[in-house]
């Protein structure tokens, strides 16, 4: 199963007009279209109406698309270069508009590489243990994606103690042994969680905007999403997430402005 299928994303007459349905698969706890799933799917369009691989994309998230709505995507390519298309994706649900995804799409012609970053040193994906989940993330895209926590605390360890601001977490979605930039995005939207832990207050996110800058893709089993946290005030955070192969590859880098929502006591569960 490939990123398209998983996204359940079909084309309608051409390739730049698509459709979702939004399965409760791809949905959040608030039921209704998981931030980094609206712009996996955007690149999806993007990229085979372009015919070029992602480059860079940013999502803007305007409103909500509940679970079982159409979401109805019409891709406008602005500028089709030599090397590189500018274009956007804009989703909508009976007219109205959910989120607008603007994106650079091509590859460079100049071979030279370099990265100055370097992978957190944490255990294999088989030596985490898999991420404590509330109640009130099941049946939704945390059942659909394996997490493993590499760094940071389980949720249900949060005592009201301030951590650092820096964690991890191995992720796959099984079956997706090659990331695609849509694979990703979905990854990319983990940012969020990482709120948690220098709260040490169990917490989530509604994504504001969503930023994925894509390196390389490498083949890989699993992904290590390198968050950092970096600031939260008046109830807005920010962040950013490094990807990495299990080889140690960068990847992509992900970046996210969202709004904090501490999690009710009530919703605890064991597991």
């Amino acid at each position: 199963m490939d990123a398209r299928t998983f996204l359940c994303m079909e084309p309608v007459g051409d390739n730049l007009h698509w459709q979702m349905r939004v399965e409760p698969q791809l949905t959040t706890p608030g039921n209704f279209l998981f931030g980094g799933c609206g712009l996996g799917a955007a690149l999806v369009a993007l990229e085979e109406a372009s015919g070029r691989p992602t480059i860079w994309a940013t999502g803007q998230y305007l409103s909500y698309a509940p679970t079982g709505s159409l979401l109805e995507w019409e891709v406008i390519l602005a500028v089709v270069g030599g090397h590189i298309t500018q274009g956007r994706a804009v989703g909508s649900v009976e007219g109205r508009e959910i989120l607008t995804v603007n994106a650079a799409l091509g590859e460079g012609q100049v071979d030279l590489t370099g990265v100055w970053v370097e992978p957190p040193h944490v255990a294999s994906p088989e030596e985490c243990p898999p991420r404590f989940l509330p109640a009130i993330f099941r049946n939704t895209i945390m059942d659909e994606v394996d997490v493993r926590v590499a760094n940071g605390r389980l949720l249900d360890e949060m005592d009201g103690e301030p951590g650092p601001p820096d964690s991890a977490l191995w992720a796959r979605v099984p079956g997706h042994l090659s990331p695609s930039a849509a694979t990703l995005a979905i990854f990319g939207d983990y940012v969020s969680g990482g709120s948690s832990q220098p709260l040490g207050r169990r917490a989530r996110g509604r994504s504001l905007d969503n930023t994925l800058r894509v390196v390389r893709l490498q083949p890989t089993e699993w992904v290590l999403v390198d968050i950092r946290m970096h600031a939260l005030a008046g109830g807005y955070a920010q962040g950013v997430a490094f990807l990495w192969s299990q080889d140690g590859d960068l990847l992509a880098t992900a970046s996210q402005s969202f709004v904090v929502r501490l999690l009710d006591e009530d919703d605890r569960v064991t597991g």
